[in-house]
């Protein structure tokens, strides 16, 4: 096959092929190294001197026009099947969108949140702890003695060896302060905890608490009484009307109580507050002798706050709710209502 032969069929089959597929194929098959041209590249040693020269220059004059006239076509094609794709995968960006659907907190997780966000500016560091506990974690470090009601099997849910479903996030103070850490302690924890009591409009079986507790000397009942004032205003307003009133808890001496005015019922008496116009949702108080005793603590002035609260209490009275069951009722449909304030 001649050269000039070789050029027009090229050129045929180049006005023949339209896919940048077909244009890479044509490139192998007319320039590759197993085309005629390349092999007539390796003739041009078998020529005369004087014919050599001349034959060279049209052979690369052919081959450069071959390299411009495919690299052209394929250009042109890439760009149709570019705007081919483009034109497929158009999107009509005047249409509504279809964003998936926003999740939110679960109404007692934005309690948890707004607390954790006001003891985290006071210096409190967020620590955990696990919710099936030993007997001394859970009562005795915490000067609970073994008469105590609450060690009852109708009180608490024990299991084997020993051990017991957690009944207070008290147990986490416990087990810091057997760590040892040097004072001042500031930690504060949250999480499930487990009472095998009744279940009525104000109480669960499970249900979430709020532990802190502040190590440090000096501390007095004023410290206390102004972090649960800050904590609740925080959470409920800056108008919002509590009141302190004495309670006994064996790990607190002396203690006290937070009730909050009723928001479900404004005062005017409903099954949330039992008819009373308040709710308790904070016990709170200075940390008893025999525990600061039992861990090391009960020297150089050394006095310690604590504090739990019922978040789950706190958050129904955030919302305005009677029940708590209906917190954990897992409808998706009533709690997407909460968040959104439809429901009083």
């Amino acid at each position: 096959m001649n050269l000039d032969t070789w050029l027009r069929d090229f050129r045929s089959e180049l006005a023949q092929a339209h896919r940048t597929g077909e244009l890479e194929e044509l490139r192998t098959r007319h320039l590759g190294r197993r085309s005629h041209l390349k092999a007539e590249f390796r003739t041009l040693g078998d020529l005369p001197e004087g014919e050599r020269r001349a034959y060279a220059m049209r052979l690369n004059a052919i081959a450069a026009s071959a390299e411009r006239e495919l690299d052209d076509a394929w250009q042109d094609a890439h760009r149709a099947e570019t705007d081919q794709r483009l034109e497929a995968e158009r999107i009509d960006i005047s249409l509504p969108g279809q964003a998936p659907r926003r999740g939110s907190w679960h109404p007692v997780t934005q309690v948890e949140r707004r607390c954790f966000s006001v003891l985290r500016r006071l210096g409190f560091q967020r620590v955990e702890g696990p919710e099936v506990e030993d007997a001394y974690h859970n009562f005795d470090a915490l000067n609970v003695p073994q008469h105590h009601p609450a060690r009852d099997m109708q009180d608490t849910f024990w299991l084997e060896q020993g051990l017991l479903l957690r009944s207070h996030t008290t147990t986490i103070q416990a087990r810091i302060l057997g760590q040892g850490p040097p004072v001042p302690i500031k930690a504060a924890a949250s999480g499930r905890v487990y009472r095998n009591e009744a279940v009525d409009v104000t109480h669960l079986a499970m249900f979430h608490q709020l532990e802190g507790f502040w190590l440090e000397p000096g501390l007095t009942v004023g410290h206390l009484k102004q972090l649960l004032t800050d904590i609740a205003r925080s959470l409920y307003g800056a108008d919002v009307r509590l009141r302190f009133k004495p309670k006994h808890y064996p790990y607190t001496e002396p203690s006290l109580g937070v009730d909050l005015a009723c928001t479900t019922c404004q005062g005017n008496g409903c099954e949330a507050c039992h008819g009373t116009g308040w709710v308790t949702i904070i016990g709170a108080g200075m940390i008893h002798p025999a525990v600061l005793r039992e861990f090391g603590y009960d020297r150089d002035d050394i006095r310690g706050i604590a504090f739990g609260w019922g978040l789950t209490r706190m958050t129904t009275q955030w919302l305005g709710l009677t029940h708590v069951r209906s917190l954990y009722q897992s409808d998706q449909r009533y709690l997407t209502h909460l968040h959104r304030g439809h429901v009083s």
